[in-house]
């Protein structure tokens, strides 16, 4: 196994893993603290690729268009959760699963018009289209190790945010008992509909982040969506260092089994089976560590310290 090539797909699996996190935090936020299942979280994701795009071309800077898309993306959240969410906060799961599917085929089809049914490809500065060469064989590109470092900041901030901050002080409280919060006089509407846009600022700023490598395409949101259940149930729902953990775990594990597991195979296995065989197992990999976590350990391996 070349060594050089096992260092790059670790990076690209933290890279995966960091942009999961900015949208299972966002998602497990919503889902520990409001009791909320919006499958319509990664349309967020793909909104916020969107505006990036748009606006790259319209400032013709790509951080200044990524720094007005976060905000707008949080607007787009605030409204999703007044007229969205809070309406189905006192029903039950299947109705928010019903009513978030369908706020899926309206943002595609808004989307649709809007933008039209072609993805849009989003420029980079000359800055960020180099390479950075940590070796004479290990050359990575410069916005790879931006979005390593911007997810990694993210991180830090929502960590300080929700353990060193009112704000964050209010979310756990909420988290807890939110009835009563409200009887202290806090306005827990308000405080939902502000972690609800937190969540959608996340999202966003992971499909901005993503745009420049893939592009901002219609529907981009719902395989990430997939993949974001799997890092919550995983790391444990509600549990911000179980998302940024699980999503590591995850990022990791998807990335280096499609590139390894077939040598793996090729052990024990004949190489034309393990060729055969090894797509296949690692497309299910995931789903088969969140199975043997679900049957393990139900809570995930880092649930939150009060349900």
């Amino acid at each position: 196994m070349d060594l050089s090539l096992l260092i790059i797909q670790a990076l690209n699996g933290v890279q995966l893993g960091l942009l999961l996190f900015l949208v299972a935090s966002g998602l497990t936020l919503v889902f520990g603290i409001l009791d909320f299942v919006n499958l319509a979280h990664g349309s967020l994701y793909m909104l916020g690729a969107f505006l990036c795009a748009s606006l790259t071309f319209v400032f013709g800077n790509f951080v200044l268009a990524v720094l007005v898309a976060l905000p707008l993306t949080g607007v787009i959240g605030f409204l999703v959760e007044r007229f969205v969410a809070r309406p189905l906060y006192a029903r039950d799961h299947l109705d928010h699963v019903l009513g978030t599917f369908g706020l899926i085929l309206v943002l595609d089809t808004l989307a649709h018009l809007i933008w039209g049914p072609a993805g849009i490809a989003v420029p980079l500065p000359e800055w960020l289209q180099g390479q950075v060469a940590l070796s004479e064989t290990l050359v990575i590109p410069s916005f790879r190790l931006v979005i390593i470092g911007a997810g990694l900041s993210a991180a830090a901030g929502l960590f300080w945010l929700v353990n060193y901050t009112r704000l964050g002080m209010l979310i756990r409280a909420g988290a807890s008992n939110r009835t009563m919060v409200s009887a202290l006089g806090i306005d827990i509407q308000t405080l939902f509909a502000l972690v609800f846009a937190l969540g959608a600022m996340l999202a966003g700023l992971a499909g901005m982040l993503i745009a420049p490598i893939t592009e901002a395409s219609i529907g981009m949101g719902n395989n990430i969506i997939i993949t974001a259940f799997v890092v919550i149930i995983v790391g444990g729902i509600g549990s911000m260092k179980g998302a940024f953990i699980g999503a590591l775990l995850i990022g990791l594990i998807d990335t280096l089994g499609r590139s390894f597991l077939d040598d793996l195979f090729k052990v024990f296995m004949s190489s034309d089976a393990a060729e055969t065989s090894a797509p296949a197992v690692s497309a299910m990999l995931i789903y088969i560590i969140m199975a043997l976590v679900l049957s393990l350990r139900p809570q995930g391996l880092f649930p939150p310290r009060t349900r």
